[in-house]
Parts: structure tokens; sequence; C-alpha cells
């Protein structure tokens, strides 16, 4: 199993997923320049395990909130593509199918989507909404270690598993890793297997650590939820976040950057003043009509299939109209 991370056709592979969108970046040209060169080299510390993973480069993002990422040099996002090639698809086909973060096919909208159809299902009246306390800081990798050695035997993948789990010293998992984001999903399947299988939860979701559970009843939510903690606790030395609640469906639910209802979603208000943030940002001359429009592409796949496309498509179009305007005065 460890010859195929290795293996020089998956190495190239995944370099090319670990370029895409970026292969202009001075690093990625300067290992693209001797590209062969440098896969052999990968592929010979992997053969007898010499790699070691390089330094992180952390930088801070504000979106949707200030915290700290970190990057790896390229040669290191290469490997990690090429260890995800091999390992995922086998924890995909354990993963519940309402598990919709990381995974292909499914994703933000089919999990708005899916909610929307539970909250149609007669007798629906209530939920759950959580999600965990400072998750990646707080995942136990001792305890991830012995899931991951749980479902893979082999020793070369489990050498590398342990190389990049103890490529930082600090606890949890650091924010930015191809890895981080598996190994985070992978930590929570057995939350979702203990829901599902255990207690028999009928109507849950998860994209990552939000979570919503459904029912008709407000009682046995508050029951729930009590050992839905214990499990957490026990199981994983995992918390919910205080701002976990169970509340009445008859509002909507907001998950995944929509409001949703049975049969319709809204973009979060919070989103929409984003829109038109950037939008006065462009009108101010902060941002080139270039990055606008950049922008139009995610706001229209964002509002897709929602109710709240019309107002996304208006403030589009007028800044489309003030483009053109201001092109015919200058020309």
């Amino acid at each position: 199993m460890f010859e195929k991370v290795y293996d020089y056709q998956n190495l190239y592979d995944a370099y090319l997923k670990a370029r895409k969108q970026k292969r202009y970046r001075k690093e990625v040209l300067s290992f693209s320049y001797a590209l062969e060169e440098n896969l052999i080299e990968l592929q010979n510390e992997l053969i007898w395990r010499t790699y070691k993973v390089g330094n992180y480069r952390p930088f801070i993002v504000y979106e949707p909130k200030k915290r700290q990422i970190v990057a790896l040099p390229f040669r290191d996002r290469v490997v990690q593509h090429a260890l995800n090639n091999v390992i995922e698809p086998l924890f995909d086909k354990r993963v519940i199918y309402d598990s919709y973060a990381c995974r292909k096919g499914k994703g933000t909208h089919k999990a708005a989507r899916r909610l929307s159809f539970f909250l149609s299902k007669p007798g629906v009246h209530y939920y759950i909404k959580a999600d965990i306390s400072k998750y990646f800081a707080s995942i136990n990798r001792v305890i991830l270690r012995s899931i991951l050695s749980n479902h893979i035997k082999d020793d070369g993948i489990l050498w590398l598993l342990d190389e990049i789990l103890n490529s930082t010293p600090e606890t949890g998992l650091p924010i930015g890793n191809l890895m981080s984001q598996l190994f985070a999903n992978i930590y929570l399947h057995e939350f979702d297997h203990w829901m599902k299988h255990v207690r028999g939860v009928k109507y849950y979701l998860r994209y990552m650590d939000d979570f919503i559970v459904l029912h008709a009843s407000k009682t046995i939510l508050k029951r729930l939820l009590r050992d839905i903690n214990t499990f957490l606790t026990t199981k994983l030395s995992l918390r919910l976040n205080p701002k976990t609640r169970i509340d009445s469906v008859k509002n909507g639910i907001e998950f995944v950057g929509y409001r949703v209802w049975g049969g319709k979603k809204l973009i979060k208000k919070q989103h929409i003043r984003k829109m038109q943030k950037r939008v006065k940002c462009w009108r101010n001359g902060s941002i080139s009509d270039e990055k606008l429009l950049k922008s139009f592409g995610s706001w229209i796949g964002h509002c897709a299939d929602t109710a709240s496309h019309k107002i996304v498509e208006k403030l589009m179009l007028h800044c489309l109209q003030a483009m053109i305007k201001r092109h015919e005065i200058a020309h």
C-alpha cells in the first residue's frame, strides 16, 4: 500500500494537484524547473524513510474570522497530496451519507439542500445546532493516531502519518494542511457512527465540526445533547461550543452560510453585507474591476438555488452598468 504513495505517477499526479491555481508562484516554478529530479528525490526519501516535513510558514487570515493559518513548502504539499490520493478513498468508504465536508460530490450546497429536505418532513419541530469549541486545536493526536491505526495496518503509511502528525510541537492540528482537513474529518467519524448506528438518530448531518440534529421532541433532544456532551468529552476529548442550542425550526436554521427552511434557503445577511462592502471598496477605487468581477463567480455560486439570488443579481447588474458607463466615458 505504501508503494502506491511513492509511485512516480502518483507523485506526478500529486504535483499537478498541489500546483493548481498556484503554478506561477516562485517556489512552484522552482520545483517545476527540475520536476523529474525533484520527484525522484521525494520518491527516494519516502522509499528509504528519510523524508522530514519542512518548516511551516504561519500567516493570519481574517475571513470568516481572525485565525492563524500555516503553509508548508511546496514539496511537502506534493507529499501530502500523494498520501491523500491513497488513503482518502479508504476512509470515504466508511463515512456516513450525511457528512458533507471535504468529500467529492458533497459540499455546502448539498448540505443545505439536505437540511431543507429534512425540514420538510412532517413532525420535525426542534433542532440542536452545535459545533466543537476550538476544534482543530483540541484534536487529541494520541486518539487520532489510534483511530488511524484501527483502519490502516501498513507500516510505511503509519510512518508517514507519524511524520506529519508530529511535525508541529503544538497540540491539535495546524490549520492549512491538506492532511489536517482529512484528519479532522476522520476524527469525527466515530461520533457520526455513534449518532447513526448506536443512538439511531434519523435526522443528523455534519459539515466538519458543525452538526444539526432534528426531532419532534424538545425533551428528547435535551437528553440527547447531554449524551452527546458525554461521548465527545470521554471518547474524543472534545467540548461543545457554549453557543450550542436547542430551538424551534419555525424561524429557519443557520447552517453552512445559509438560513434554511423546508423548501427554501436564503444567504445569511452578513454575507450580503460583505458583498455590499466589497462593492463599496470597488466604488472607492480600493479594488480593481478585475478583482470585483472575480468575486461575481463565487457570489453566483453561493446564491444559486436560493431565494436571495435576485438581491445578488441586482447588485451585480448595477456594478456592470457602472463599469460600462465608466468605460464609455473614458473612450
